[in-house]
């Protein structure tokens, strides 16, 4: 007896899945596999190999997005390959072409779901490119601008500033100066590491 499994992703823990459960409202789902992991590969995503592990020949795979499947071009048409060797069906729901059980024009249907394929493959992993790209820019603008990124800098108090000119003249050692400014030794080392900067 042939199964249809759901495959659904987010990258990050904070995104939300509603979106691609909504999308599977009306559909005859036997499993829903919701993992949050990162697009990069499908090694890493635990889940997605579970259900695989689990698929068997007639099986159907329905997705809401291409993007869903990851975003490295190689990996989705290698992936996409590998379901259909193993005689499972896949089915896209943006992209209804996309829907190797409703393909009824044989093989000049698998070449047109294989050129679509690549070429959404192609485009995911441009926009995955392209993010990078903008996100470079939008900080190599930010930092010609002055922004700072990170944890701001604790400035440093003026009584040890007093105490430091003090030890670097030999004058006191470095647990006065953590007496006197009631700071530990490594506060101590992180002024002073500041000061010489």
């Amino acid at each position: 007896m042939t199964k249809t499994f759901a495959y659904i992703r987010v990258s990050t823990r904070k995104q939300n899945e509603n979106r691609q459960l909504d999308s599977l409202a009306g559909l005859k789902i036997d499993e829903i596999i919701v993992e949050k992991a990162s697009g990069k590969n499908f090694i890493s995503r635990e889940k997605y190999q579970q259900m695989k592990s689990q698929l068997r020949s007639g099986d159907l795979v329905i997705v809401k997005s291409i993007d869903r499947f990851g975003r490295n071009y190689t990996q989705i048409c290698k992936e996409w390959e590998s379901l259909i060797n193993m005689g499972v069906d896949i089915q896209v729901l943006d992209m209804p072409i996309l829907n190797t059980r409703d393909n009824q024009n044989g093989l000049t249907g698998r070449l047109i779901t294989d050129i679509v394929l690549k070429l959404l493959g192609y485009v995911a992993e441009r926009e995955r490119d392209n993010i990078k790209t903008r996100q470079r820019e939008g900080i190599d603008s930010a930092h010609a601008r002055g922004v700072k990124f990170g944890r701001p800098q604790t400035e440093i108090p003026k009584d040890f500033i007093r105490a430091f000119e003090l030890y670097k003249q030999g004058l006191i050692k470095v647990k006065d100066v953590m007496s006197m400014c009631k700071i530990a030794k490594s506060t101590f080392y992180k002024y002073a590491e500041s000061i010489k900067c």
